[in-house]
């Protein structure tokens, strides 16, 4: 007798909640919130609202359904979105939007999205961007509350009210769906060339869940546990890498959860305090800020014991232990969106004992691999394990359920970053003798600035069409608030005449034709008689970082 299948599909997560505690929360940034009981019959109702705008599962022999695109802060919508389209079988790509604008117009033609979720916020932004797609044929209005009216075309496509998707219908009944089906599409940029895509089947994204559960419930110090009793805040922006598969997480633990809008440290704060928020994440950018805002003076007591996990780039020393000072307990992190997105979270085995230095196994290293994944620090050539001594570098390559397949529509980069059957990150790294993960660098240059990618090639390709550029390189400077901030070290022409406001004016060009955003600017220009370079002629951009990494603090001759 044939047995019936199984299948590890995303309405797996939510039917954990609703099998555990059906009545726990999840909050806007204003109002009473939902229960998780309530929030299942608000999404059988947007699935209903969506398919009458054509979202649909995926046809017979096809593994990807229609493409809703959102263009969205962490809202309440946001979330019921996230769960709501791949439980359909269709599938969610958030968009990042803070790339430019011919670069999401691209996307959404890539990607082939048909639908597109928006903020109000970001109406103008999708308004610049429609005459140069091919694919959109309705866009979702999505304010963070009901009654504020919207358009009722954009460009000539139909407009509807996200509100009125999810106000009188009776509901769409979600059937499973196959797990191998693809649930989230992410696209992933920073180096030269074109925005990257890679997609995230229904098993990849459970599995991803309980694995990222596992470690932060279950292998944390004490103190640390992300659990039911826990409520999230999402602050990590949910275009970016699915918010680290935090509201996944937190959907299959029934936690508590708050979707805050828009960033805002005063306003986070206040949330964190009157919610009872216990875990947050995001880049040490977001962690400074939290810190450095008016508000946390004031709600120090009812913060304190918030825990803090830290990725997108590394976390300073001083900012470690300024933060363990107030109270605020912080674990680090690494992944990518390629990896759905999370591969480490630091901490600390029970067989190390009380270590000397806690504060830098949690906060210093980018971790240990989390259940079910593998990772090592490799010659990347040999495909061999560089020594586990602390010292000797390599690229971090891994192996894990949850790693995408390829890039979508790119077979060229696929074969580059999956070879010898392992994804290869581009980051550089050592390890040491218990297998703690540290980066050293990452590779093609890529700078960081509070958690968003700025690619130095474009920024020098740019900036070298200018006719008074002999050469040019564009290298990472700390900077205090951001961690890194581009600065551009110019060569002017023999007998040419060029200033700062020069190279900025023409960056400003690409900024006005959507070529670039206007935040990738430098923050400083740099001339130079001559640029450094390696003994065989190339530009040693290594020493140049060196020499330039604290122009902005402290001046040229700092």
């Amino acid at each position: 007798m044939e047995r019936p299948g199984y299948s590890l599909w995303l309405g797996k997560l939510l039917e954990s909640a609703l099998s555990f505690d059906p009545e726990t929360r999840v909050y806007p940034r204003r109002g009473p919130g939902v229960t998780y009981r309530e929030l299942a019959a608000r999404l059988s109702r947007l699935a209903e609202g969506l398919a009458s705008l054509g979202v649909s599962g995926p046809g017979p022999g096809e593994r990807m359904g229609t493409r809703v695109a959102t263009l969205c802060w962490n809202t309440l919508c946001h979330y019921e979105a996230y769960l709501a389209v791949p439980m359909m079988g269709a599938v969610l790509h958030p968009v990042n939007v803070r790339l430019a604008p011919l670069e999401i117009a691209y996307i959404l033609n890539h990607a082939g999205d048909r639908v597109v979720m928006v903020h109000p916020d970001f109406m103008d932004l999708l308004g610049r961007v429609l005459d140069k797609t091919r694919t959109v044929e309705a866009i979702v209005y999505a304010p963070e509350e009901p009654g504020e009216g919207g358009p009722d075309t954009l460009r000539g496509v139909r407009v509807v009210h996200y509100w009125d998707l999810v106000g009188t219908r009776g509901g769409l009944r979600f059937e499973e769906v196959p797990e191998d089906l693809v649930a989230l599409m992410s696209y992933t940029s920073g180096t030269t060339g074109l925005p990257k895509g890679v997609y995230h089947s229904h098993r990849q994204v459970v599995l991803h869940a309980m694995a990222l559960g596992l470690r932060l419930s279950a292998q944390l110090p004490p103190g640390y546990a992300l659990t039911h009793y826990s409520t999230v805040l999402h602050t990590v922006p949910m275009f970016h890498a699915y918010s680290w598969g935090l509201p996944y997480l937190a959907t299959l633990l029934a936690a508590g959860q708050v979707y805050p809008g828009r960033f805002n440290a005063e306003e986070y704060l206040r949330l964190i305090a009157e919610r009872g928020v216990t875990h947050t994440a995001g880049v040490p950018t977001v962690l400074k800020m939290l810190l450095d805002s008016p508000a946390f003076e004031r709600l120090r007591d009812r913060i304190r014991g918030l825990v803090f996990m830290c990725g997108g780039s590394a976390l300073p020393r001083g900012l470690a232990e300024r933060a363990e000072r107030e109270g605020i307990r912080v674990v680090m992190s690494y992944g990518m969106t390629e990896t759905a997105p999370v591969l480490t979270v630091s901490s600390i085995p029970r067989s190390m004992g009380e270590p000397s230095d806690p504060l830098e196994l949690l906060t210093q290293r980018a971790g240990l691999p989390l259940p079910l994944a593998e990772i090592m620090v490799a010659d990347p050539d040999k495909l061999e394990p560089v020594p586990r001594d602390g010292r000797t570098m390599g690229e971090v390559v891994v192996r894990a359920p949850w790693v995408a397949p390829e890039y979508y529509r790119d077979p060229e980069r696929t074969e580059r970053a999956w070879r010898g059957g392992w994804f290869h990150t581009g980051d550089i790294a050592v390890w040491d003798e218990r297998g703690y993960i540290q980066l050293q660098d990452r590779a093609k240059d890529v700078i960081k600035s509070g958690g968003e990618w700025i690619s130095s090639l474009r920024l020098e390709s740019l900036i070298s069409t200018h006719p008074c550029v002999a050469e040019v390189a564009v290298v990472a400077a700390y900077h205090p608030k951001w961690q890194e901030r581009p600065v551009a070290a110019v060569v002017p022409k023999p007998g040419c005449s060029i200033s700062e406001e020069d190279v900025l004016g023409h960056l400003r060009r690409f900024v006005e034709e959507g070529v670039i955003p206007k935040w990738w600017l430098p923050d400083k220009v740099v001339f130079m008689s001559e640029l450094p370079k390696t003994s065989v002629g190339k530009l040693d951009k290594k020493r140049l970082r060196e020499m330039l990494y604290r122009v902005l603090v402290e001046g040229p001759g700092g």
